[in-house]
Order: structure tokens, then sequence, then C-alpha cells
């Protein structure tokens, strides 16, 4: 079986972060491993509290993963620090870890601010060069590039922009109101749009979690970056058309949509 790691903050409520990468990374065949950088108490409707990893145990964590099930691809979310990146970034490189995936999660889908202004700038110069693909969003990707997006051709622009800049592929997801679910894909030079339908579902709590541990998945089992990302966004599209309800706020989705074992029976 392959295998893949998260290294990310856990959400207590389920439907982002470690949980959501871990149901995520199940549902499409892969054994899913973790690392934790930070604990947040939060739900549907904001974060209340978060408590980082120290540097050392997040140290920890790493090697314990490399040295005994050597994971196949790697998909990084939240880091709320500085330090906690340059550990990453570290182990990373001892391990010459392969198939990495960032998703450079900023704000969390309530709106909280879940990195700190040192993060990004390590971030940017020391991980995402050692990334294989990069998955922001237009505000993300905003940050990121300095840049404004607003159209099409700027979403083209800032892709283009960030992939020559640090040396990977950029999975520009343009959901934020720019286009209808599509997304666009910058990889050596080249362009591909990948094009879905926006679905009428409020609850998108853990979307970007989701769709990067799923790129990660695809990844591991040997997929090329442009069928991982086609399969990533058809399992997330479906997840959402689930239309699970949870909470008061934007709920999570259902990962386990697929899911139909008998051990799966809600009956007793």
């Amino acid at each position: 079986m392959k295998t893949a790691l998260t290294i990310a903050g856990s959400d207590s409520s389920g439907g982002a972060g470690i949980q959501a990468d871990i149901k995520t990374m199940t549902m499409n065949g892969v054994y899913a491993m973790s690392a934790i950088t930070a604990l947040t108490a939060q739900n549907t409707i904001g974060v209340r509290a978060i408590q980082e990893s120290t540097p050392d145990f997040l140290r920890d964590q790493i090697d314990a993963v490399f040295e005994d099930i050597f994971p196949d691809a790697v998909k990084i979310g939240m880091v709320s620090s500085a330090e906690l990146i340059k550990v990453i970034v570290d182990r990373l490189r001892f391990y010459r870890a392969k198939n990495v995936v960032v998703d450079p999660v900023m704000v969390a889908t309530s709106g909280a601010a879940l990195m700190k202004s040192d993060a990004v700038t390590t971030l940017m110069k020391e991980l995402l060069p050692l990334a294989a693909l990069v998955t922001p969003n237009i505000p993300e990707a905003e940050v990121l590039s300095r840049k404004t997006v607003r159209t099409k051709d700027d979403m083209i622009s800032v892709a283009g922009h960030i992939g020559d800049t640090y040396g990977c592929a950029v999975l520009l997801k343009g959901g934020h109101s720019i286009n209808d679910a599509n997304d666009l894909l910058y990889s050596r030079g080249s362009y591909r749009w990948f094009y879905g339908k926006r679905i009428d579902n409020p609850n998108t709590h853990g979307t970007g979690c989701t769709l990067s541990s799923a790129i990660a998945s695809g990844l591991a089992k040997g997929f090329t970056l442009e069928e991982s990302v086609q399969r990533a966004k058809d399992y997330i599209s479906e997840a959402l058309s689930a239309q699970l309800d949870l909470g008061n706020g934007s709920g999570p989705m259902q990962h386990n949509f697929g899911l139909n074992t008998r051990y799966a029976e809600n009956n007793i």
C-alpha cells in the first residue's frame, strides 16, 4: 500500500486539518500518517484557541514517520510559525522527501488568521522551493505574489509568477468569486484549466485541506500531476454533493460518501 504523511494542524471539529487529511487519504486509497503542528479548539463557527507544537516535538514526529514508514507523498497544511516551518524544511531536505504538496493555509473558512506574518515569509523563501505543488486560493495567491487577482487573466499571470519564482507547480483555486469553481494548474511553463461546476452547498469547511490531500494521495499512487488534480477535484465534488449538514456555521463535507462496506452500516 502506498503511504502519505500530512503535516498540519488538528481540527477538533473534524472537518479540516489533520482529521480531514486522514479521512481523505484513506478514502483515496493510501495509508495516512500525521505530524501535528498545532492543536486548535474550533468548530464550524470559528477558531477559539491555537496551541502550537514545539519545534522539537514536531521534529520528533516527522523523524518517527520517515525512519519507519517512508511516505510516498507529503501534504503540508497549517503551520503557524516560522520556527515550525524551518523544522519541516530541515527534515524534508534531510530525508529527500518526494511529492511534497503545500497548501498555504493562512485563514480559516470562518475568517480566523492561522499564520503569523513571519511564517508567511519563511514559507515563501524556504518551503515553496521544496514543493512539487502549491495549492493557494485567490487570497493566498495574492499574498504569495503580492499581486491583485480579479480576472482569469490575473489568475494566469499570478500562477505563472508564483511557479517561476519558487520553481514549483501551482494549482490556483478559482472558487473565490473569480469563476465557477475553475482551477488553474501551472507547471513547467504550461497552463491547464480544470473546470468544475459550483455546487450549491454552504458547508465548505476543509475544502482546501481535502483537495490538497487528495492530490497528494494521487501522486503517492503514481498518477501524474494532472491526473491527480482531476481525481482530487472529482472526489471533492462528490463529497460536497453528498450534502452533509452538521454544525451551526460552515460545516464539513462528507468525506466518506463512498464508504459502502458492511462496517459502515448505520443500523444495528
